[in-house]
């Protein structure tokens, strides 16, 4: 027989994780030391309760498996990040998108451009590392302002972090909610098109007002030249996902095509040998041109072991929350305002709650889950409803590494925040297409 969960108890332990990822902020802790710690308290929360161990960690295991299909597309995307920064994918890509960045709508070609970028890798850090480094470089020989070129992208990169069909965010959206992962690009796709529409339009107008002049993109286009030989054939991996996606092909199976062809052009294009491609699939792609690693290393297996082992964690949270009711009262809070102002604004609420103290993109996904999936909506308008918050909000959070991440990697100020009107106007936009549910 359980005992009565003590309410001090449960408001405490909550607390308590809130104040320890505060000060690992503060202290600018690895984010997995703060969950492991949190894992304990809620560990401990459950034998309090009167649960065994055991039993605890059968829920934390619970949480975990219901997750598991993601683990393995985690793996894939890193083995395609890998191979395609290996053959010259992204570079090739770059390079094609450097002539349309003109100084008169600067600021609306960066952030189009981050947009498609971000589309066809699905990760925000990896589109922050590539064409985000580049339009900040050219911005500022442009004499644009950081805080402008920042926002832009910001804005961008989260455009494919959420929508593209390898995004690992919208990946675990579906998963969580189990609902159609194609249908829910369909369903984001339309629902982001007037966002995405408006905040273009309002980087043309500041781009504009800006009055810039000049450009060194050609610098940057020819420096790539130096590392990889440059073909056509090298938008096989891009069109294949494409294609692939069009056709409703299992997720798993678009990527395994699109790394097959990107190894076969590592080895036919840039003529590496067989073991370098298999290196670069566990370990990641690393230019032999110091100048160019900040915008082309990374991928590689191993580059997503610690977003794996932040899922794992904090998807094992969710487990130990449903076994000992620990969240019970904040979801009953939450519960009660979907039924005073209507699903969509309470899970607006949930995600902008988790976003300022997850401070992290994919375990705000997992506690916005929690908070909500007991509002009683269809699991494609679920899906749409946290693909269109709590993926978007927690890049606004400052302290959030969604946020950091980017604008560390670029190089843009926290000012830059304000600026990037996407992801203010897609949580807004939702609020009125949803303003009845």
């Amino acid at each position: 027989m359980f005992r009565q969960p003590d309410s001090l108890w449960k408001n405490g332990t909550l607390l308590l994780f809130c104040l320890v990822l505060f000060l690992f902020l503060i202290f600018q802790g690895p984010l997995l030391g703060a969950l492991a710690i949190g894992f304990v308290l809620f560990a401990a929360y459950g034998l309090r309760t009167g649960h065994s161990a055991g039993s605890v960690l059968r829920m934390a295991w619970h949480g975990v498996q219901s997750v598991r299909t993601i683990f393995l597309v985690f793996l894939l995307i890193g083995m395609l990040t890998g191979v395609w920064r290996a053959c010259g994918t992204i570079a090739y890509l770059v390079t094609l998108s450097l002539p349309f960045i003109q100084p008169a709508w600067f600021l609306l070609a960066a952030f189009l451009c981050n947009c498609a970028i971000s589309f066809l890798l699905g990760s925000s850090f990896a589109t922050a590392a590539t064409m985000g480094v580049i339009t900040m470089k050219i911005g500022l020989n442009l004499g644009v302002a950081p805080l402008y070129t920042g926002g832009a992208i910001l804005s961008g990169v989260y455009f494919g972090d959420r929508m593209s069909p390898v995004s690992t965010s919208a990946l675990l959206v579906s998963v969580l909610t189990r609902s159609d992962f194609y249908r829910n690009l369909h369903n984001m796709a339309r629902s982001g098109l007037l966002p995405c529409l408006l905040a273009g339009a309002l980087y043309l107008v500041l781009g504009m007002a800006t009055g810039t002049s000049g450009s060194r993109a050609a610098a940057t286009a020819q420096a790539f030249t130096s590392l990889y030989t440059f073909s056509p054939w090298l938008l096989l991996p891009v069109a294949s996902i494409l294609v692939c996606s069009f056709l409703r092909i299992p997720v798993k199976l678009n990527m395994a095509v699109s790394i097959v062809l990107a190894a076969l052009l590592c080895a036919l294009v840039q003529h590496l040998a067989p073991a370098d491609i298999l290196g670069i699939m566990v370990f990641g792609f690393h230019s032999p041109v110091p100048a160019l690693a900040p915008m082309v290393d990374g991928g590689g297996i191993m580059s997503m072991l610690r977003v794996g082992a932040i899922v794992c964690l904090s998807s094992s949270f969710s487990g130990i929350f449903d076994g000992t009711g620990l969240m019970d009262g904040v979801t009953e809070k939450f519960q009660v305002l979907a039924r005073r102002f209507g699903n969509a604004a309470a899970v607006t609420l949930a995600a902008l709650f988790t976003a300022l103290i997850a401070c992290n993109q994919s375990f705000s996904i997992i506690l916005t889950h929690q908070l909500s999936k007991g509002f009683g909506m269809a699991p494609e308008r679920l899906a749409l409803c946290m693909e269109n918050t709590a993926v978007v909000l927690s890049p606004l959070v400052p302290w959030s590494i969604a946020c950091a991440v980017v604008l560390d990697a670029t190089g843009a100020p926290a000012a830059s925040v304000p600026f990037a009107w996407y992801l203010y106007l897609l949580p807004l936009w939702n609020l009125c297409l949803m303003r009845k549910e």
